[in-house]
């Protein structure tokens, strides 16, 4: 089995960067696993100094004096942005490079802590699926808590450590510049859908300049009728939550419910020759998503009551 190459997105975040590092590097199949990591510019003196502390971490990682052979990864591809790219252009074109060698790849920001059998469930999914088109996207993360069920089929990708094929990428993503376009030819009817019933307000994010990457993948993936391989548990853990403190400053008014260490046991798939989404796990992500899954408590609910009040 060819490994997949990891490419991880990197901007200011030097202690975050650093989590994601040593999570990967104890992946089992780390030193069988090409890295490459891309690091955005500075858009300021201030902010060039925190890059630069980013870039430090990253080097630890392939030390000189040992040389780049000898780190816990296969290899390590510092590419160092001279300028802000900004996080949407430094992803795609990122993937575009990577692309230009590989036919699959693993995509990470640099607040994602995966489990130590993420690699492996990653590749085996890549082969298991490679001649299946409609499978379009690998996700890591899972909004959901399945105990019986190992992993399952949704249109809704997972942009937190996840991954695709060549194919898939360059024959269907398209960046949109406006609303408008994103949403050509769609129906209302789609609509509703994407956004599961109007609980999921994803569509929003087509509103910020630039549109993200993930909201112009999420819409290819459902133009072009596809799935989303997802695990029943999730395999990684965003660390970087309102700035890394996963809401705890917020504790007594609300929690993140999706915030669950990541699974540390390997997951088994196997090859289902014709996926499709189960309309019932379809219906827990509904209500999972809803208030995208802030939950709040007593004192919460009361406050949130008249803010809503004071707000209409």
């Amino acid at each position: 089995m060819k490994h997949a190459p990891v490419a991880l997105f990197v901007y200011n975040r030097a202690d975050n960067t650093r989590r994601t590092l040593e999570a990967l590097a104890r992946n089992t199949l780390a030193s069988e696993t090409e890295l490459y990591v891309f690091s955005d510019g500075g858009k300021d003196d201030q902010s060039w100094v925190l890059v630069r502390e980013v870039r430090d971490v990253v080097r630890e990682f392939f030390p000189p004096s040992r040389g780049n052979q000898d780190g816990p990864f296969r290899s390590v591809t510092l590419v160092e942005r001279p300028e802000n790219f900004y996080l949407e252009r430094n992803i795609t074109e990122g993937i575009a490079q990577v692309f230009e060698q590989h036919d699959r790849i693993i995509v990470l920001e640099d607040d994602i802590v995966t489990s130590p059998y993420y690699l492996e469930y990653m590749n085996q999914a890549f082969e298991l699926y490679q001649d299946i088109p409609h499978v379009m996207h690998v996700a890591g993360f899972t909004n959901l808590a399945l105990d019986n069920v190992p992993f399952y089929f949704t249109p809704h990708m997972s942009g937190w450590g996840w991954g695709t094929w060549r194919n898939r990428w360059n024959g269907y993503f398209r960046h949109y510049t406006t609303r408008e376009e994103a949403l050509q030819g769609l129906t209302e009817e789609d609509l509703n859908r994407i956004q599961y019933g109007g609980v999921f307000h994803c569509l929003n994010s087509l509103d910020k300049r630039p549109i993200p990457w993930d909201i112009c993948w999420e819409l290819a993936i459902y133009r072009a009728q596809g799935l989303c391989l997802t695990p029943g548990r999730t395999m990684v853990r965003n660390i970087g939550l309102s700035q890394g403190t996963h809401f705890r400053s917020w504790s007594l008014l609300q929690w993140y419910e999706f915030d669950r260490e990541p699974q540390q046991q390997p997951l088994p798939l196997t090859r289902i020759d014709n996926p499709k989404a189960d309309p019932a796990i379809e219906a827990q992500f509904a209500q999972a998503i809803t208030d995208w899954g802030i939950r709040y408590t007593p004192l919460g609910k009361v406050i949130r009551y008249f803010y809503k009040k004071l707000k209409a």
